[in-house]
């Protein structure tokens, strides 16, 4: 009849269609719920921006943080209103451990372990899961550091006035020993309600930048230091050969030589006459000649890709923000982003366009003193929760950078940098009496009248490495004359609290 529904066309007919399409919708929405809540709840929780986190850290009186020995870094104190604030053992720690304000936030460790130090999750999927229905207060932990506050201080001690930074680790396990940046900072003033607006605000004003750290955020012309990059480029990719000469490096040494057009000088003619150098003779007397022609003969894809297995080109994974080392500008048509060879002959020798992290360049060292495996560096070691229970944070590896036999060959030409004759006279100071000692130093020309940045790369035992180190003052002279010498006594410290 007219007008009448198709057959199985009616409203009752579709009513199952509808409900399975409510049921699918339902079912759409309660899947992302528990997804948001359950499988990334972890996830959203442990931001730093996070509100519940956010009120933890203004609240809870948080976990401490702990040396290496036990020392106490950072504990908590009370105002007289009840509110909690961060103490801080010395300011020699001020970058590594950083600061908790209620006014200004968070920096270093304390923005790092955020969420571990107040509370806002447990140590484990399981805890983390009933730890949503205990108080903060009961679920906050302490931090176990690798730092040193014994090295840290000496660090600061030996840096004095000059600003730089002293990056000291254990090359096996990536644990950082001493992480120091000059000039330091009174992280307690930040923190205490009493007194942050006036220690934040002169911190500020400071032409000094003494709230930059310097041995992770600061970018330095690293000079002769980073011949050891261009070293282990140059044999990993099999362009150069520990026993490779070059028969004008001799008389460039003399008149320069000349990379289209531009001239690349050394000083070092008086102590090598007409000999030819190799990987061994040229790093003992950072031969710039030797070094640039490795490097023209390495290639700027072959020292841009072994410079990034190192952690060049990018943040480097570290508890901290860092600040992503460079070898160029980029941009270049030459493999690499080279601009041209005249770029890649100063790379080669650390000048040109070549920018990095004290930390960077300890990992470097690091690197050779492991064999060639790189490990992740480190500040945190362990979270102990109320109740006594230790979370290890494992030791990581950044992968293999270099074959061991290569590797051995680079150890080999460091520790005459040291400990040969001629290499003792550019970094005096390094060795650690009674102990085999291997090292790079460096002097950055900045260009104008200023004076170069003094820089110091090392390890020791260099038979059986088990501490490696970065030094950098800024504009110190020559690397043998403020950083060598600086890295020679820490590491002599080191190897003294073994006794």
């Amino acid at each position: 009849m007219p007008g009448r529904p198709p057959a199985g066309r009616g409203p009752a007919a579709r009513v199952p269609g509808v409900a399975l399409v409510l049921v699918l919708a339902f079912g759409i929405i309660a899947a992302g719920s528990s997804y948001w809540q359950v499988v990334r709840a972890d996830e959203l929780a442990s931001s730093p921006t996070d509100a519940a986190v956010l009120a933890a850290a203004r609240t809870v009186e948080r976990g401490r943080i702990f040396d290496r020995d036990g020392r106490p870094l950072a504990s908590s104190r009370r105002a007289e209103d009840g509110t909690p604030y961060r103490v801080y053992a010395d300011p020699a720690v001020s970058h590594p451990v950083g600061y908790a304000s209620a006014l200004y936030g968070s920096a270093g460790l304390e923005r790092a372990y955020t969420v571990e130090l107040t509370g806002a999750r447990g140590s484990d999927p399981i805890s983390r899961t009933f730890a949503r229905f205990l108080p903060p207060q009961d679920r906050r932990m302490d931090l176990r550091t690798s730092l040193s506050l014994a090295f840290q201080r000496l660090a600061v001690r030996l840096l004095g006035k000059d600003r730089g930074a002293v990056v000291m680790l254990d090359p096996r396990t990536g644990e950082i020993l001493a992480m120091a940046s000059t000039p330091t900072f009174d992280a307690s003033g930040i923190s205490n309600p009493a007194t942050a607006r006036e220690t934040f605000a002169a911190l500020r004003e400071s032409e000094a930048s003494p709230l930059l750290d310097r041995a992770t955020q600061g970018l330095y012309v690293p000079g002769s230091v980073f011949k050891i990059v261009t070293a282990i480029a140059g044999l990993g990719s099999g362009s150069v050969a520990p026993a490779t000469t070059y028969p004008e490096q001799p008389a460039a040494e003399e008149d320069g030589l000349v990379v289209d057009g531009f001239t690349v000088v050394d000083g070092h003619h008086p102590f090598t006459g007409d000999e030819e150098l190799n990987l061994f003779t040229g790093t003992e007397v950072s031969c710039n000649i030797w070094y640039a022609l490795a490097g023209l003969d390495t290639g700027g894809a072959n020292l841009d890709a072994f410079a990034r297995r190192l952690g060049f080109g990018a943040a480097l994974p570290f508890d901290l923000p860092t600040a992503p080392s460079q070898l160029t500008n980029g941009g270049g048509p030459l493999p690499g982003g080279f601009a041209d060879d005249v770029e890649l002959a100063n790379a080669a020798y650390g000048q040109g366009e070549v920018l990095t992290t004290p930390l960077q360049m300890a990992l470097v060292a690091a690197a050779v003193a492991n064999g060639g495996e790189l490990m992740e560096p480190r500040l945190g070691t362990a979270l102990v929760d109320r109740q006594g229970r230790v979370t290890a944070i494992e030791a990581r590896s950044m992968g293999r950078v270099l074959d061991p036999a290569s590797n051995a060959a680079i150890v080999k030409a460091m520790t005459l940098a040291v400990e040969g004759a001629r290499g003792r006279l550019f970094t005096e100071g390094a060795k650690v009496p009674g102990v085999l000692t291997a090292g790079k130093s460096g002097t950055a020309q900045l260009g104008g009248d200023g004076e170069p940045h003094s820089w110091f790369i090392g390890f020791a035992p260099a038979d059986a490495p088990t501490v490696a180190i970065a030094v950098i003052v800024e504009q110190g002279g020559r690397g043998g004359e403020r950083a060598s010498p600086l890295a020679g006594r820490m590491m002599r410290a080191y190897f003294e609290a073994l006794r």
